[in-house]
């Protein structure tokens, strides 16, 4: 069985697609049923029209995401519409419930106007305590993002610009201390200048790159003062004054190259032109813009990193945003500040400096595997990312007073995570046949 085969009928075996919906309370009595619905149910009713924060005791609110996507950027497979897109969101569900235990619903939506939307999202409120954007084309996608989030009370996230941001991050900041240099004085070309490179672009200031060390390129160069071609007021934001018109113009002598662009356009010429002990972390999928072979044929002394799983040091967004939607929900979060962003990326880079489990290298097939050029951020499969990441998020959201509720013991917390942990590995999986 081809791989095509192999996929296709893992979707459709058994029952169809990925997720269910199951009760988390028993109905089999009359008075369950009672208690289920009416009458009983009146009286949570009752209690939340007094008291709308109410509803994340007595409703499903406080554990669940929205996984919400109009399929205008999906993967690498362009604009195939929300309907084609289902498969993915319903793949998200399954990350944010196998590796954090929050539920989800994904909403795929039939019209890709931005304003549109908006208007749709924003009414969907009441219902959710988290809005994971995904797969939205940029640069409407920041838009969007930017208006639900005032519109809205609750956390909203659009996990290719954040989400690439904040685990690129955490291995850039290792692979900076690696390589022995200071990142307020890295030199770092992005390629692309969609919601992932915003998102890295950004973050990466707020870590300590300085703006005048950047420079993005999109397909018709570097972006630039005073250029006209392909613009929008996002990338304007990055325009430099410079000479430099191409991305090979802009690599030589570069420290770092940060890519999430398409396949093949960085050379070996070119990433040997950079500087002493560069940094290229080349995450376009499936192929990179430049393959781990030829980066390390190129430098012996690069540090590289990509966003496939079979080459070290994979920069996947599975490492953060179920950990990251935990944490914001178990303090009731308003939004995603940048402090719970900040927070959870160094959180990863510093569960990377430590000893790795002995479940994380037999899923691997490895005997040993520590701190290095090689492992500059942890694994998927590491269960400490959820113990390190959700406390750090939620610590983040008290102290920048987005959160609702006070965590009071951070110790306790992290037990409970635990318990998650163990309800989520005691779930019935199908079995494959």
């Amino acid at each position: 069985m081809d791989w095509k085969e192999k996929a296709l009928e893992y979707h459709s075996r058994g029952r169809h697609g990925k997720v269910e919906t199951v009760p988390t309370k028993p109905c089999q009595t009359q008075e369950d049923l009672s208690l289920a619905y009416t009458p009983g149910v009146a009286e949570p009713c009752l209690e939340i029209a007094v008291d709308p924060l109410k509803a994340y005791r007595y409703t499903s609110k406080a554990n669940l995401v929205a996984v919400i996507s109009d399929g205008s950027a999906v993967l690498g497979l362009g604009n195939i519409g929300g309907l084609a897109g289902k498969p993915v969101m319903e793949g998200k569900g399954v990350l944010f419930k196998r590796f954090a235990d929050v539920d989800v619903f994904d909403l795929e939506l039939n019209t890709q106007d931005p304003e549109k939307i908006i208007e749709v999202v924003s009414a969907l409120e009441p219902t959710f305590g988290g809005i994971n954007l995904e797969d939205i084309a940029a640069p409407k996608c920041f838009h969007i993002e930017e208006e639900l989030s005032r519109r809205m009370e609750i956390p909203v996230f659009h996990d290719d610009q954040h989400g690439t941001a904040i685990i690129s991050a955490a291995a850039f900041l290792n692979a900076v201390e690696l390589q022995n240099k200071k990142i307020e004085e890295m030199k770092v070309v992005f390629s692309g200048a969609g919601a992932a490179a915003v998102g890295c672009a950004l973050l990466y200031v707020d870590l300590g790159v300085k703006r005048e060390n950047m420079i993005m390129c999109d397909r018709s160069g570097v972006i630039y003062e005073g250029r006209k071609e392909n613009m929008n007021p996002f990338k304007e934001r990055f325009a430099v004054r410079t000479n430099l018109r191409t991305l090979e113009d802009a690599m030589r002598g570069a420290d770092a190259f940060v890519g999430v662009s398409s396949a093949e356009l960085v050379t070996r010429i070119m990433v040997k032109s950079m500087a002493p002990r560069p940094i290229v972390f080349a995450m376009a999928n499936p192929v990179p813009e430049i393959s781990y072979y030829e980066a390390r044929e190129a430098r012996s002394d690069i540090i590289m990193a990509t966003g496939r799983s079979d080459f070290p040091n994979q920069v996947n967004n599975v490492l953060g945003f179920p950990f990251i939607f935990r944490g914001a929900l178990d303090v009731r979060a308003r939004s995603i500040s940048i402090e719970m962003k900040v927070a959870a990326t160094k959180a990863l880079a510093n569960l990377a400096k430590q000893k790795v489990p002995e479940s994380v290298l037999v899923a691997y097939g490895l005997k040993s595997l520590e701190f290095g050029p090689e492992y500059i951020i942890p694994k998927p499969f590491d269960p400490n990312v959820l113990f390190s990441v959700a406390p750090a998020v939620a610590e983040a959201a008290m102290k920048s007073g987005v959160a609702r509720k006070q965590i009071e013991s951070l110790d306790a917390y992290t037990k409970e995570l635990e318990k998650r942990a163990r309800h989520v590995a005691s779930l019935r999986m199908p079995e494959a046949d």
